[in-house]
């Protein structure tokens, strides 16, 4: 296999296994309470994380200052996605749960103008547009009614993910901040934040059966500390877009899993968001890209003297989940 083709089939793994998440999220909340799962979730990163970082332990260097005070706020702001998220995918379907978390894609954007020359164009807010119709037709279920609270606590979750992710981009973009030592700190943080509201459950977590086990663990392992480092090896070996387009079809592989394993159904109705969500988020990832990466028009000489450069904004597909 090519390298190009190995990189690309490790970015369409991370993918899939983020796809996969949201029916492991909501298997795993069906037979413990939500905070002892995100609780579990973390310890079980944490300590994964440490044993990595102690079997590379010669000639590396411990924790940075920069990583300590950017793994902090991050660790919060993480931590506030998975509650919010993590209480969605609890009262709805998969499938919904991974198509309006995708609207992170052109939320992003919106909060984070650090990398941005000028106003989004036009046919960004249309692709935003669709993605909204989406959003719609997905909570319609069967026909028009009140929307429910899983898909409301999902839409809540895509707005915090989408700021959450913009700190990333203010709090990393040109700083020495290595991948791993970073989502350490955020493990550990999260582990702290978790453990003092859910110490009177350990007791429950322990005697969880073997299948939720089986849940935590590929949660932790594979969605959190495996996903992420293998997506930072893959980004590292191809361009941006590339990653962009390939990690993009999480939203896909979160359907078909739903649909396959987890006995979703997709009406007509929520058919058709499904739709519209993927080709609204593709779309204004797109254009937000092309924009990100057009020429900077030549400014003044007095305004040149009054403004800074403005920093690469971090890719908005470039996240953990």
């Amino acid at each position: 296999m090519s390298d190009v083709r190995r990189t690309d089939a490790v970015l369409l793994l991370v993918a899939l296994v983020w796809g996969s998440s949201y029916l492991s999220a909501q298997t795993a909340t069906a037979a413990l309470p939500v905070l002892l799962v995100l609780l579990a979730r973390y310890a079980l990163s944490a300590v994964t994380c440490l044993g990595l970082i102690a079997s590379r332990r010669r000639g590396s260097r411990g924790w940075t200052r920069e990583e300590l005070r950017a793994g902090l706020p991050l660790g919060v702001t993480q931590a506030a996605v998975l509650v919010v998220e993590t209480y969605g995918v609890a009262h709805t379907s998969a499938a919904n749960a991974g198509l309006i978390i995708s609207l992170t894609i052109v939320l992003t954007p919106l909060l984070d103008r650090g990398g941005h020359r000028g106003a989004l164009p036009l046919s960004f807010f249309a692709a935003t547009g669709v993605c909204v119709l989406a959003v719609g037709l997905l909570m319609s279920g069967n026909g028009f009614h009140a929307p429910r609270l899983g898909d409301l606590l999902m839409l809540g979750a895509a707005l915090v993910r989408a700021g959450h992710v913009a700190l990333v981009g203010r709090f990393t973009s040109g700083r020495a901040v290595r991948p791993l030592h970073l989502t350490t700190v955020q493990t550990l943080v999260g582990t702290a934040l978790f453990l003092p509201v859910t110490a009177h459950e350990l007791p429950t977590l322990v005697r969880a059966d073997p299948a939720t086990w089986a849940q935590l663990l590929y949660l932790a392992l594979f969605c959190s500390v495996f996903a992420f480092l293998a997506q930072t090896w893959a980004v590292q070996r191809t361009s941006a877009s590339r990653a962009s387009l390939l990690l993009g079809t999480e939203p896909v592989w979160a359907v078909a899993v739903g649909v396959a394993l987890g006995g979703d159904h997709l009406t007509p109705l929520t058919g058709l968001g499904a739709a519209l969500m993927v080709a609204g988020t593709y779309w204004g990832q797109a254009v937000e890209r092309r924009h990100r990466a057009a020429p900077v028009p030549r400014p003044s000489s007095a305004s040149a003297l009054s403004k800074d450069p403005a920093c690469p904004s971090t890719p908005t597909t470039l996240t953990t989940t």
